[in-house]
C-alpha cells in the first residue's frame, strides 16, 4: 500500500497575494504587442484603454487626459513649431502706414521659434515615455487580471507609490526640475552653436552647421584656436589649484584644531564659520578695490618705503592668476574645514586605538586611517568642488574681471570659459559662439568628473570604507 503524504502547509507569508509583485521586465513593449490582448494592443492608439477596460479607472482617464492633451498641443502649436524649427522664420520687421499712422509688424524672431520647436521636440520625447509607460500598464493589468483574478486598485497604486517604488513619488518634482531648467536650457544652448545667432543676427539667423566649430581651429575672429587652448589650460590649472590647495590648506587647519591639546576649538571654528557668512559679492569687490594700483594696499606699501611702484595685481598675467588663486584660498579653506571637521570627528576610534597598540607613529596613522578616509568620504565633494571650480564666475568676474586681456582678444590672462562665455555672449552678443564653448565646457567637465569618480573607492566599494 502507498503511503499517503500529506501536503506540506505553505509557510507564512509565501502564499502570493492578488495584487503582489511580479518583475517589470515581464511588461515590455514587445511583450505587449506579441502577448497583448485586443485590449492592451488597443492601448498602442488610445491610452488608458486597457486599463479602463479591467476598471482601472483613475488610471486609464489620466492616461487618456494626456494623450489628448498632447494632441491638442500639437494640433494647435507643436506641428507649426515643428515647422518653424526647419527655417527659423523669414519675415523681416516691417510697417506700413495707415491713415496717417505708422503700424509695425514685428516679424520673425528666430530666439522664440528655436525655443518652441525644441520645447515640442522635447515634449514629444516625455509623451513617448510616458505612452511607453501607459502601453506597459495595460499589459501589466492584463497579466495581472489572468493571472491572480485581479488587477491593483487605485489604493493599491498608492500604496505601492509611497511604500515599495516610494523613490519614484519622491524623485518625481526634482526629476521634472532638473528636466525643465537644465536640460532644456541645454538642449537651447547646444541648437544655438549651430545657428548665425550673433551680434550682427539678433532677430533672424540660420543654422549654419558646424561653422562654429570650425572657429576653434581659426587664426582671427573672437575665438581663435590659440585663445581656446589658453583659456582651456588656465581653467584646467586654476580648477586643480583652487580644489587641492583649499582641500590640502582645510585638512591642515581641521586637523590642527581638532588636536586634543588644541584650546578654544570653538572660537576658532567660530572664525572660520563667520568668514563663510560674508556675501561673496561684496568681499570680492572690496578685495578687487583693495588691489588695484591706487587701491589700499598699494598705498599703504609705497607710504611704508616697501615698494616704489604698484604692484601689478591685476595688470601682469602672472600676477593676476597668482592673487586670484590666493584669494579664493580665503574663500573656499573655511568650508573644507567644515567638511572635514565633521568627518574626522567621525572616524571609528578603535582603529586609531588599534594603531596605536600596533606601534604605529602619527604619520603612519594618518596615511594609513585618516587620509584614506577622507578621501574614500570627500571624493563625491572633491569632484563637485572641481566642478564649481570650473565654473567659477564670481570669483573671476568680481575679482579680476578675467583682466588682464591684450589689445584684441575677447579672453582676459584670468578668463575661464564661463566668464569667457559670458563676455561671448552678454557683452559681445555672440551667442553661438557662447554656444559653442558651453559644449566644450560640458564635455571637459563630464570626462573629468566620470573617469574621476568612477575610479575612486566611493564608486568601486559603496558598501563601506575598508
Amino acid at each position: 500500500m502507498e503511503a499517503t503524504v500529506s501536503p506540506r502547509p505553505a509557510k507564512r507569508g509565501l502564499i502570493r497575494r492578488k495584487t503582489d509583485y511580479i518583475p517589470p521586465s515581464r511588461y515590455t513593449l514587445r511583450a505587449a504587442a506579441k502577448d497583448g490582448d485586443a485590449l492592451t494592443r488597443l492601448s498602442f492608439l488610445i491610452l488608458g484603454a486597457g486599463n479602463l477596460a479591467r476598471k482601472q479607472i483613475v488610471k486609464g482617464l489620466l492616461f487618456l487626459a494626456v494623450e489628448i492633451a498632447y494632441i491638442v498641443y500639437m494640433a494647435t502649436v507643436g506641428v507649426g513649431s515643428l515647422g518653424t524649427l526647419v527655417s527659423l522664420g523669414s519675415r523681416t520687421q516691417t510697417r506700413q502706414k495707415i491713415d496717417g499712422y505708422w503700424y509695425y509688424d514685428a516679424g520673425d524672431n528666430s530666439v522664440l521659434l528655436l525655443t518652441a520647436g525644441v520645447a515640442t521636440v522635447f515634449i514629444t520625447v516625455l509623451f513617448v515615455v510616458f505612452w511607453s509607460y501607459a502601453v506597459r500598464s495595460a499589459h501589466k493589468a492584463q497579466v495581472l487580471q489572468r493571472e491572480t483574478g485581479a488587477v491593483p486598485t487605485l489604493l493599491d497604486d498608492w500604496r505601492n507609490l509611497t511604500d515599495r517604488n516610494a523613490q519614484v513619488s519622491m524623485m518625481f518634482l526634482p526629476v521634472v526640475g532638473i528636466l525643465v531648467f537644465t536640460v532644456l536650457p541645454t538642449l537651447i544652448m547646444i541648437c544655438i552653436a549651430f545657428t548665425s545667432y550673433d551680434s550682427d543676427h539678433v532677430l533672424l539667423f540660420d543654422w549654419v552647421g558646424f561653422k562654429n566649430f570650425g572657429s576653434l581651429f581659426a587664426e582671427t575672429g573672437a575665438v581663435t584656436a590659440n585663445q581656446f587652448v589658453r583659456v582651456l589650460g588656465w581653467t584646467l590649472i586654476w580648477a586643480i589649484f583652487a580644489t587641492f590647495l583649499n582641500f590640502f590648506f582645510g585638512l591642515f587647519l581641521a586637523m590642527i584644531i581638532n588636536r586634543k591639546t588644541t584650546r578654544f576649538k570653538g572660537m576658532w571654528r567660530s572664525i572660520f564659520s563667520l568668514s563663510m557668512a560674508v556675501p561673496q559679492f561684496v568681499s570680492l569687490l572690496a578685495i578687487n578695490q583693495m588691489l588695484q594700483p591706487e587701491g589700499a594696499i598699494n598705498s599703504t606699501l609705497e607710504s611704508w618705503g616697501w615698494i616704489t611702484e604698484p604692484l601689478p595685481f591685476f595688470t601682469d598675467p602672472t600676477w593676476a592668476r597668482v592673487t586670484v588663486i590666493v584669494v579664493n584660498l580665503w574663500i573656499g579653506i573655511p568650508f573644507t574645514i567644515m567638511q572635514i571637521t565633521g568627518i574626522l570627528q567621525n572616524i571609528p576610534a578603535d582603529q586609531y586605538e588599534a594603531a596605536r597598540i600596533d606601534g604605529a607613529n602619527w604619520w603612519q596613522t594618518f596615511t594609513r586611517i585618516t587620509m584614506p578616509y577622507l578621501v574614500f568620504v570627500l571624493t563625491p565633494y572633491l569632484i563637485t568642488t572641481f566642478t564649481g571650480n570650473v565654473n567659477n564666475f564670481n570669483v573671476i568676474y568680481l575679482l579680476s574681471g578675467g583682466n588682464p586681456t591684450a589689445v584684441g582678444d575677447t579672453a582676459g590672462s584670468t578668463d575661464l570659459l564661463i566668464t569667457w562665455l559670458y563676455k561671448l555672449t552678454v557683452d559681445r552678443g555672440d551667442y553661438n559662439l557662447g554656444g559653442v564653448i558651453g559644449i566644450f565646457t560640458f564635455v571637459v567637465l563630464a570626462i573629468v568628473s566620470l573617469i574621476t569618480y568612477r575610479s575612486s573607492g566611493s564608486y568601486k566599494n559603496e558598501g563601506g570604507f575598508r
